[in-house]
């Protein structure tokens, strides 16, 4: 059996379907299962139990000679949300606990992390653990992520396969229900089928034009192949990137998104929001070396070809995967 924890959001539901393709199909889902349109993201995957997120270390107590793997991918992602106590709850201790039932019960772990992390990206976006401790991230969620890596590190007994993944700028499919917190891809194809035109952010800097701020777009079909390359790896343990390795700019994002519905580009722009245009960041671009050296060989999708297969396969006939 595998656990996914978060199993019924955006990337966990993405993983389930691939392990289902791969016949992985007793899978144990965790998550908080009050949310029906959440759920929506499960319908029709195979599944031999879903558990409350509340009631898994019970369940683990009794159950965990069955359980083969874990991926815990369930967290609170809110970057708006400024409660620390909220993140310390669901982001912190609870990834504590998982990280020591897996060493209890002899369970290879892999966790999801975070780029946010890495804040302004002061000290760049190289997964060198020796780093971690010195980043300073922009916000509560951020800090969580990175207080988790920081004890993680910390401890001197692990499970005996472990990885943190930190997540770049995710998008894809089963994101339907993430509202204000969905992709800039999910937006921009409501605005365009609204409106027939996208508005993005002003620069504010004179060093980038409009439009031309740049991120390490990742689609979320190469996030889930890493993680069923690392269950099958089970080696190499630690904190590793999790981009493509090259940053794209929002004006290419939009363009993308333009072309993959078939409509001439209108593209305008706003000015940044002033709450928050001192946190925004220009440029982020995962070092995906470390992960490479481990032998993970995959070519990432294209900002375009990733963008043309979630648009037409997935928004447009408004599918889940």
């Amino acid at each position: 059996m595998i656990i996914v924890t978060g199993a019924a959001g955006f990337i966990g539901s993405c993983l389930i379907a691939r392990l289902n393709e791969l016949n992985f199909n007793y899978i144990i889902a965790v998550d908080d299962f009050s949310f029906q349109e959440k759920n929506k993201n499960l319908d029709g995957k195979q599944i031999k139990e879903r558990v409350e997120r509340t009631e898994l270390a019970q369940w683990l107590d009794i159950h965990f000679k069955e359980v083969e793997f874990c991926f815990h991918i369930g967290a609170r992602t809110d970057t708006t949300e400024f409660n620390k106590a909220i993140f310390d709850e669901l982001n912190l201790d609870y990834s504590k606990m998982l990280w020591s039932k897996c060493i209890a019960y002899q369970i290879p772990f892999v966790y999801a992390s975070s780029a946010a992390t890495y804040g302004l990206g002061e000290r760049g976006y190289d997964d060198d653990e020796s780093l971690i401790p010195q980043l300073k991230p922009l916000n509560a969620y951020g800090d969580s992520k990175n207080d988790f890596d920081i004890w993680a590190l910390q401890q001197p007994t692990k499970p005996f396969f472990w990885a943190g993944l930190k997540f770049f700028n995710v998008y894809g499919p089963n994101e339907y229900h993430k509202g204000r917190m969905a992709s800039v891809i999910w937006h921009a194809f409501n605005q365009i089928n609204e409106r027939g035109s996208l508005r993005l952010f002003k620069s504010h800097r004179i060093d980038y034009a409009d439009g031309e701020q740049m991120r390490d777009f990742i689609y979320v079909k190469d996030l889930i192949a890493v993680c069923i390359f690392l269950m099958e790896h089970r080696k190499n343990s630690g904190i590793y990137n999790l981009g493509t390795g090259i940053a794209r700019s929002f004006n290419d994002l939009g363009k993308s998104t333009f072309h993959a519905m078939n409509k001439a580009v209108d593209i305008s722009y706003v000015d940044t929001p002033v709450d928050i245009r001192d946190k925004y960041q220009y440029f982020t671009e995962a070092n995906m070396q470390k992960l490479r050296s481990i032998g993970y060989e995959n070519e990432f999708y294209t900002l375009e070809n990733g963008v043309k297969d979630y648009v037409q396969n997935y928004l447009i006939p408004a599918k889940y995967w």
